[in-house]
């Protein structure tokens, strides 16, 4: 009975299904010979490789701490300081785990020949490069292709480093700190956002989780966790204003820029679309609606007078993807395998935390929990239509970084017991892929 009762439980029935999924996705090409065209160990674009370095000892001590008392820290500690310890312990995670691999791990990835910064350093005038930006994105480019990276985001990213280039942090290890620092970030604003929704106390047992797991892996220092932060204080701003009566609109005005931005740094970003509305119908409150809009528009707008227009690029976009190895990568297979990274990334129990927060959404629960469980359904719906759009089939470890957090604080849904040993096994899970594989991004 009890055997049933548990094979009952969506958490459980979530966990296996994730734990299943990494498991299905890792054995496919050994068992049937099939190329997924990704590199040795797929679905993971990264390299079979165990190793300890002079993180390791870091991150095991971080970890255990964690584990034994970042739960009880979060639930009691001023609201100020909460958030003061997520960035802290963000930071201190993301290079701990970083410097596995020695400070190549923060400065070796951004000077890739397929990342920006290269074209960054080479970039002397940006107007004209944004003029001829969506003209380079094609393979047969008459002026020369951009290196993927660089091609296959719009301008915003490119403008980013170019900008950190300017100010002399142009180095592989600078931008890789900045980049570091800035998705040091993300945990506070999606905790700014839940106690905006009247859903502090909630917030606070999600805090650890939204702070200790594998993510932090790519985190540092991909690009993608800056657009990640980028789009949580959006979410945070946009929060801010739907619940304030004094400066609605500065807030509103603020919201619209960062997620104005943020469509600017990836072509499958404008799905925060959906977050948006959720947060504001959490809210019960349209009033920032247009007036965020109207601010996102403006910077698309910006960027168009100077001659990069979005919506012309994703087109061309789309036909340089298709034309690449995306062909090559078996759909039927990256459906599922693009989820099994997402279950690498965000830990595997994501797997529980979806099962659970469908079943409360179900239940038409009230208060704090129908907030966390709404904003969770959100971004279980921004990573359905991403998967189903075919325009990311493996790297989503990366790619699919923003969508992160706003699974995770689905943790909250959770009972005591299962966060307890939860965070443990999100610790487990970050140790044993850092050592156990090396990953390019």
């Amino acid at each position: 009975m009890h055997r049933t009762a548990m094979l009952r439980d969506p958490r459980t029935l979530g966990l296996g299904i994730a734990l299943a999924l990494v498991t299905a996705a890792m054995a496919f090409e050994p068992l049937t010979g099939i190329d997924v065209h990704v590199h040795s160990f797929p679905p993971l674009h990264g390299d079979w490789a165990p190793r300890v370095g002079p993180g390791t000892w870091a991150a095991v001590l971080i970890g255990v701490l964690a584990i034994r008392h970042a739960g009880t820290f979060a639930l009691v500690a001023p609201w100020r300081r909460l958030l003061t310890a997520s960035f802290v312990a963000s930071l201190a995670w993301m290079l701990a785990l970083a410097f596995v691999d020695g400070s190549d791990g923060i400065g070796v990835v951004l000077d890739g020949d397929l990342e920006y910064l290269q074209t960054a350093r080479a970039t002397t005038d940006l107007p004209a490069t944004l003029a001829t930006y969506v003209s380079r994105i094609p393979h047969d480019a008459p002026l020369g292709n951009w290196p993927s990276h660089v091609a296959g985001h719009p301008a915003g990213a490119l403008s980013f480093f170019v900008l950190l280039v300017r100010v002399g942090l142009g180095s592989g290890f600078a931008a890789g700190m900045v980049v570091v620092l800035i998705a040091s970030t993300t945990a506070a604003a999606v905790l700014v956002t839940l106690r905006r929704l009247d859903a502090e106390g909630l917030a606070r047992v999600a805090a650890p989780f939204l702070v200790f797991g594998p993510a932090a892996i790519w985190q540092a220092v991909s690009a993608d966790a800056m657009f990640a932060a980028v789009g949580a204080w959006g979410i945070a701003a946009l929060a801010i204003a739907a619940t304030s009566q004094r400066w609605w609109l500065a807030w509103s005005l603020l919201a619209g820029l960062l997620l104005g931005y943020l469509v600017m740094l990836s072509y499958g970003l404008p799905l925060f679309g959906l977050l948006s509305l959720t947060v504001l119908y959490l809210a019960r409150s349209w009033r920032p609606l247009v007036p965020a809009v109207l601010a996102a528009v403006g910077v698309v707008l910006a960027f168009a007078y100077f001659g990069f227009y979005w919506w012309e690029a994703i087109v061309v976009l789309r036909s340089r993807y298709w034309a690449g190895i995306a062909r090559l990568r078996p759909a039927y297979y990256w459906v599922l395998a693009n989820l099994a990274l997402l279950v690498l990334s965000a830990g595997p129990l994501v797997g529980a935390v979806v099962a659970q927060a469908i079943a409360r959404l179900k239940q038409r629960t009230d208060g704090a929990t129908r907030v966390v469980a709404w904003v969770t359904c959100a971004g279980i719906a921004m990573v359905l239509i991403a998967n189903l759009s075919l325009m990311s089939k493996a790297e989503v470890e990366r790619i699919w970084l923003p969508f992160v957090p706003w699974l995770l604080v689905g943790t909250a849904l959770l009972s005591p017991a299962w966060r307890r040993w939860g965070l443990a096994l999100q610790v487990v899970a970050a140790l044993l892929v850092q050592h156990l594989f090396f990953t390019t991004w």
